[in-house]
């Protein structure tokens, strides 16, 4: 398990160790839960051995801790209390960054943008980059101590960061109208690792069986958690119009949340009557798979950033059909179907159109080529770590 804290003698001698690294990154991230940040995190330090990293959560190891610590990352969590700030978090996280010296800090979301990008000034660390990925903030889909942070982050944005890295365009033109310092927005997509995620039809196969999806038998799919910004209910009313309409299909719904536990999950399958077609197989760690299995993948959301799901399935050449939010159409290029959010009317005729276009075999298999093709040119893992060592040594 990791430690909370390791004393000066010892960081004497991870310090020459640094030596031979081009920088010492430290990064700074609220917390190492399953989400979009953290999986960017775990991607950026595990695959890049060009630079010294070590990660401090400032809440506890979570998910991609004991990951980060297999790949050989050093981790350190502060066991900080959700929504709140510590004396003694804020303590230990000052005597990290004094006895650590890192050439760049990289901070990743709003609550260690303001925490760890100010004490790291404090500490005299004059690189410092910020990380934005959050798409939208708006009054009744984001928390209101999201938004008050967001908004002293932006008035401190003067001061505090050289750079600030934004996974999506949009998200960017969003913060920078909330008052984020322009000039300082550097936009640099998620990667993804292509060998992680690829076409693998045995598991396809397995899956299917095992789901019980007979042969021939259109299989869609959303990965994502329960949460009103996915916007769940969109994706089921869309479904209950396809299964009136006399279109057969089945769909599997996978993340925490969307099991039979969930009472408002249920009440809107049988009141559109889809029980019958949807799987619910809640939290999972096998997605490269679960994409694999899937003929399309669906995104319903009302709002996202820059939405991971629709680049991993098409690297595992599953054509997609998303709203129209975030960076979603940058990612989708014209390889699948956009449409408006909050429209389940829009998204039943796209997923119509989709299933008629999967009929035609050897035109779905070029879409199939194209979606994977699409996440290679623009959004590999290497593309990525690429763009992230070049704005830490502009900003040296």
């Amino acid at each position: 398990m990791a430690s909370t804290y390791r004393p000066a003698k010892f960081w004497m001698g991870v310090r020459r160790s640094m030596k031979q690294a081009k920088n010492r990154v430290l990064h700074i991230i609220t917390g190492l839960n399953n989400g979009g940040a953290e999986a960017v995190l775990h991607n950026l330090c595990s695959i890049d051995n060009t630079n010294l990293h070590t990660v401090i959560s400032l809440m506890d190891g979570g998910k991609y801790g004991p990951l980060l610590e297999r790949a050989g990352v050093e981790v350190y969590h502060l066991n900080i209390p959700q929504g709140r700030i510590t004396l003694g978090g804020l303590i230990k996280l000052w005597r990290l960054l004094r006895q650590c010296k890192p050439d760049v800090v990289q901070t990743w979301m709003y609550h260690a943008d303001l925490i760890g990008g100010v004490l790291a000034r404090v500490a005299l660390v004059r690189n410092v980059c910020w990380g934005i990925h959050h798409g939208s903030l708006e009054f009744g889909n984001t928390r209101r101590s999201t938004i008050l942070i967001a908004r002293i982050c932006a008035w401190l944005s003067q001061w505090v960061p050289r750079r600030i890295i934004c996974c999506a365009t949009k998200a960017a033109e969003i913060h920078q109208a909330l008052g984020y310092v322009p000039e300082k927005f550097v936009v640099i997509p998620n990667g993804y690792n292509l060998k992680q995620f690829w076409p693998d039809a045995d598991a396809r196969q397995c899956l299917r069986n095992k789901w019980g999806v007979a042969f021939g038998m259109p299989l869609l799919g959303m990965v994502g958690r329960f949460h009103p910004t996915k916007d769940y209910s969109n994706l089921i009313i869309a479904l209950g119009t396809l299964k009136q309409g006399g279109l057969d299909f089945r769909c599997v719904l996978v993340g925490n949340g969307l099991d039979e536990d969930n009472i408002e999950l249920m009440g809107w399958l049988k009141i559109h009557n889809v029980r019958d077609r949807v799987i619910l197989l809640g939290s999972r760690s096998d997605i490269p798979a679960v994409m694999s299995a899937l003929d399309v993948h669906i995104l319903s959301s009302l709002g996202e950033a820059f939405p991971n799901v629709l680049a991993e399935a098409m690297a595992c050449g599953t054509p997609c059909i998303s709203t129209d939010v975030g960076d979603a159409a940058l990612i989708v290029g014209d390889t699948g179907w956009l449409v408006p959010p909050q429209n389940p009317n829009a998204l039943s005729c796209a997923i119509d159109t989709a299933l008629t276009a999967w009929l035609q075999k050897p035109n779905w298999k070029e879409r199939r080529f194209a979606s994977r093709s699409r996440i290679m040119e623009y959004f590999s893992i290497e593309k990525m770590i690429d763009s992230y060592k070049t704005v830490w040594m502009s900003s040296a």
